[in-house]
């Protein structure tokens, strides 16, 4: 790859990591063709985009950046993918799915609206983090819940009311 191409990559890079706000990086080193196959079709089908990268360039694109990656660049030895998602817990999904049927792949880092999570350790939490769609929904049902409560309450009070009434 000659200097103008890594510098086209990087600044190709550097804009992808701006458009977002969640990043994963792993190893999909150990994978055969079938199974990272696989894992790309899952990703597909979820939305997630996978990509292979050098580490030096993603090293340097996450430096142009305005996010502030913090440690993930230092775990960043090896092969390395990164998974560009719209939803925080998708590719913690994928992966740990993955995890199954085969070690790998082993999460490096992961940036998450401004939060760095490194390590492998960290898969479990980020699985589970619920997207934004799910948090309005239950900040929803929060808010209606004390509504729905005092309506049935009214209704019930002038139910009784019309039955002494009708007595």
């Amino acid at each position: 790859m000659t200097r103008e191409e890594k510098s086209i990559a990087i600044e190709d890079l550097t804009a992808q990591l701006a458009g977002t706000n969640i990043v994963y990086v792993a190893d999909i080193s150990g994978l055969n063709a079938e199974t990272t196959s696989n894992l790309r079709r899952a990703c597909f089908k979820a939305g997630v985009k996978l990509e292979v990268i050098k580490n030096t360039l993603l090293v340097k694109a996450m430096e142009a950046s305005e996010n502030n990656y913090g440690e993930i660049p230092s775990v960043l030895v090896g092969n390395s993918a990164i998974f560009i998602s719209d939803i925080a817990n998708a590719p913690g999904k994928i992966i740990k799915d993955f995890r199954k049927k085969s070690a790998m792949p082993i999460l490096k880092g992961a940036y998450i609206n401004a939060e760095v999570y490194i390590g492998d350790d960290q898969l479990d939490a980020l699985a589970t983090i619920k997207s934004k769609e799910e948090l309005l929904g239950e900040l929803i049902g929060l808010l209606q819940s004390p509504a729905q409560r005092i309506i049935s309450a009214l209704q019930n009070k002038f139910a009784g009311e019309e039955q002494a009434e009708e007595a």
